[in-house]
């Protein structure tokens, strides 16, 4: 492994891989992502939680050009009301200018906010938010490729707490003790992280409970 950061330290794969977008934040950054505290209000969160648990309107997630593959991800997306998106948008452009300075970058962009439920038993396997993953005949990763070249930030704010299971799970990050690094934020905890290979992550099973996240993806000036 070699180390990116003062705590992290990442797969020697990724050194010898292809990574078209690859990226890292200042490596004398204790972390190579930010966890912020407290974004949303408890009573926020528990607000947003309860409309989705109460909508009527659901869609199945979905992938650009086609539906989804159901042993690849299985999430719900919802639609909030203006009062909430107007919400998460305020917040977000508060804590702009820190995240900007955190990554050395300037975000120019960002897609519509797309609010993931996972139910028991749901998940999202390993994947790299600005890239697909490339395998050789034996299924061994052997690099990746550009197909979102756009997604430059991903944030991911957690709604809830209140459930067992579906933590994010950095596939290629460790801690200094070996360990895979696992994010298991409170309600209302913002994590942002560059959207390269080297962030690749999944969301683990959904063992009990419910599991809602505001996600985002944001281009920036590098």
């Amino acid at each position: 492994m070699h180390q990116i950061s003062n705590y992290v330290y990442a797969l020697d794969n990724l050194l010898e891989w292809e990574i078209p977008t690859k990226r890292l934040p200042n490596p004398y950054h204790d972390f190579p992502y930010i966890l912020i505290r407290g974004v949303l209000t408890p009573q926020e969160c528990k607000a947003i939680t309860s409309f989705v648990l109460d909508a009527s309107e659901i869609h199945t997630a979905s992938l650009r050009g086609g539906n989804v593959n159901s042993h690849i991800r299985k999430t719900d997306i919802y639609t909030l009301p203006l009062e909430y998106t107007s919400l998460y948008q305020t917040r977000f452009n508060a804590l702009r200018t820190d995240i900007e300075t955190f990554f050395s970058l300037s975000i120019t962009c960002s897609t519509p906010l797309q609010v993931l439920g996972y139910n028991e038993g749901a998940f999202y396997v390993k994947h790299a938010d600005d890239s697909s993953e490339l395998r050789d005949r034996e299924g061994n990763t052997v690099g990746y490729v550009s197909v979102a070249p756009e997604r430059k930030l991903s944030t991911v704010l957690f709604a809830n707490d209140d459930f067992e299971g579906g933590e994010l799970l950095f596939n290629y990050l460790y801690d200094d003790q070996g360990y895979s690094i696992k994010v298991q934020p409170k309600a209302g905890d913002m994590l942002v992280f560059l959207s390269n290979p080297y962030f690749a992550h999944e969301v683990l099973p959904v063992t009990k409970g419910f599991r809602l996240s505001l996600v985002q993806w944001h281009d920036a000036l590098l």
